[in-house]
């Protein structure tokens, strides 16, 4: 059996359509293996529609840009010149001509790229968007790895750093100023705002991590601040940062809480270990805001007192368990 994959380019003009093929698959006996597409023939499908998909909108698109918007002339080409351009399936090969202002503009004559102009960052959004994504669950090589293994695409560690930082820096950029107080307005305001969601739920907590400066593996410590926040609805959004080294961590929680639906008229229940760190940042954010020792710290030291008491006789030490179980409930 034999398959031949086609896909048929048409025009609004009247012009004839364009059929390419993109792929002819062979198939004898059934078999578990053969049944269906196997993994490299769908990466290979997807590259090959990819091609075609953007070498003919590319070729519409400098074909519209050619003709000045003034007059309609035909404006004159001074030399083309390629781009690579990353998508989520393969590295396009674009060809990109310079064209010359038109003579109808009173302009000082210039030349530009039209599709280098449309396309600065040379990456697909989406690729960036899963680069960004998995790099920040995992390392940098398991995320190539993992994307070329579902995917035509080919990259190395360096490029998927660069993306990664590139995105974060924009992420932050643009974010508003840092402030002491978030809670706008007074209660007789937030009388009259709709009716609040359910309370969400914000679990902070930090720890202490080995820094390191080039190959010194001991250049002392760094604290990190990291949480997670749970609508009542059960939408998750976690957050994370170098403390005194970020300069907006009271905005960055901020803004998380405020993506989630946050009013000045809803609870919010911050749970921690009490240390003035975490303790500071939540602070100021909501006027119904409830914080809370939370409950692995608090049985943490109830666990200290009572391995404690097994030091004592064994009749005190009995007594002094069974109150601090009591209290522990």
């Amino acid at each position: 059996m034999k398959v031949k994959i086609q896909v048929i380019v048409e025009s609004k003009n009247d012009e004839a359509p364009i059929v390419e093929e993109l792929a002819e698959l062979s198939r004898d006996d059934l078999t578990p293996e053969t049944l269906g597409l196997t993994l490299d023939e769908a990466k290979n499908l997807l590259a090959n529609l990819q091609s075609t998909m953007v070498t003919q909108q590319v070729d519409q698109y400098v074909e519209k840009q050619r003709r000045c918007t003034h007059c309609g002339k035909s404006r004159p080409r001074k030399g083309h010149h390629q781009i690579v351009y990353r998508t989520l399936f393969g590295k396009m090969k674009l060809q990109s001509p310079r064209l010359y202002t038109c003579a109808c503009q009173q302009e000082k004559r210039q030349s530009e790229s039209p599709i280098a102009s449309l396309l600065p960052e040379r990456t697909a959004p989406e690729l960036l968007y899963l680069q960004t994504k998995w790099a920040s669950l995992m390392s940098y090589g398991l995320t190539i790895d993992r994307l070329s293994d579902v995917l035509p695409i080919e990259t190395n560690v360096a490029t998927v750093y660069r993306n990664l930082h590139k995105v974060a820096q924009r992420t932050d950029n643009e974010l508003e100023e840092e402030r002491h107080i978030y809670i706008d307005g007074c209660p007789r305001d937030w009388g009259n705002l709709p009716r609040p969601d359910a309370p969400i739920t914000v679990g902070i907590d930090g720890c202490y991590v080995h820094a390191r400066e080039g190959e010194n593996r001991k250049a002392g410590w760094f604290e990190v601040i990291v949480g997670k926040s749970i609508t009542g609805e059960g939408d998750k959004k976690c957050f994370g940062f170098v403390n005194d080294y970020d300069s907006k961590p009271k905005r960055r929680l901020f803004e998380i809480l405020q993506k989630q639906g946050m009013q000045m008229n809803q609870t919010i229940t911050f749970l921690s270990d009490g240390g003035d760190t975490v303790r500071d940042l939540q602070f100021d954010l909501s006027p119904l805001a409830e914080h809370l020792l939370d409950w692995f710290h608090v049985t943490m030291r109830i666990t200290i007192m009572r391995q404690m008491a097994k030091g004592l006789p064994n009749e005190p030490s009995q007594e002094i368990d069974k109150k601090l179980e009591r209290i522990k409930w």
